[in-house]
């Protein structure tokens, strides 16, 4: 398989705060580009696919040219790799502010806490449906594939790290079982037909969740039954 061509430089961070006078013009103009571009792209890439999509389609809609597409992101595949950059890390600012609330809240049980992330980032799956279903269909350029599998191994080692258990096959298991629920059930939130679908189908897989976490990690009885989470084992969360 093709590798995927590198990502644009910083397309997301926008202008540096630190900067004034022209240099900030200059940071502000470049980021109000790049959005325009991203979100040209988005409404070009949900309606016709990667594959049957043109830059000239993209350029048109964004009101800008196609050295200018070029210049900020280097071609077709890489403004695909990049709004999909940029739907990631809005999902993940989704469920990393609803832990800090329930935190600043009070809250401390390990399921509370997870639970709020894992519904933030499925509700992020209802509001960017559209992308949620693009980057889920397979339609994507050459090596999008091995990245997208790339960054659900990173989301097992997160979660792994953040239940803080052993390097076991069990272990492994339990919180692939986990990761693999939220992401399966994202998909399904993204392709229901009412937010009412979408709301039920949020609710089931966090009560699939509340099941798999009571008691914690689940070991055959030939290695000693079941064992408790920590209290503090779902310090955070760092959703795909």
């Amino acid at each position: 398989m093709a590798p995927v061509a590198r990502p644009p430089r910083g397309p997301f961070r926008g202008p540096s705060r630190g900067r004034t006078g022209a240099g900030s013009w200059q940071w502000a103009r470049t980021a109000q580009t790049q959005r325009a571009l991203l979100d040209a792209a988005r409404a070009v890439f949900t309606g016709q696919g990667f594959a049957d999509a043109s830059i000239a389609d993209v350029v048109e809609r964004a009101g800008s040219s196609v050295g200018s597409l070029y210049h900020h992101f280097g071609g077709k595949s890489e403004l695909f790799i990049a709004l999909w950059q940029d739907y990631q890390q809005a999902q993940e600012a989704d469920a990393s502010e609803a832990v800090a609330r329930a935190r600043k809240a009070g809250v401390t049980d390990p399921f509370e806490l997870f639970s709020a992330g894992a519904r933030a980032f499925m509700e992020g799956c209802w509001q960017r449906r559209d992308l949620a279903v693009l980057f889920s269909d397979g339609d994507g350029p050459p090596g999008f594939e091995v990245m997208r599998r790339r960054r659900g191994r990173e989301w097992l080692g997160q979660n792994d790290a953040l239940l803080r258990l052993s390097d076991t096959s069990f272990d492994r298991l339990y919180v692939t079982i986990l990761t693999t629920l939220i992401g399966e059930g994202s998909r399904e939130v993204a392709a229901a037909g009412s937010r009412r679908q979408a709301d039920r189908v949020i609710d089931a897989v966090i009560e699939y969740v509340r099941l798999l976490m009571t008691g914690g990690a689940w070991w055959p009885a030939a290695r000693g039954g079941r064992r408790g989470l920590t209290a503090g084992a779902m310090a955070s969360f760092d959703p795909v």
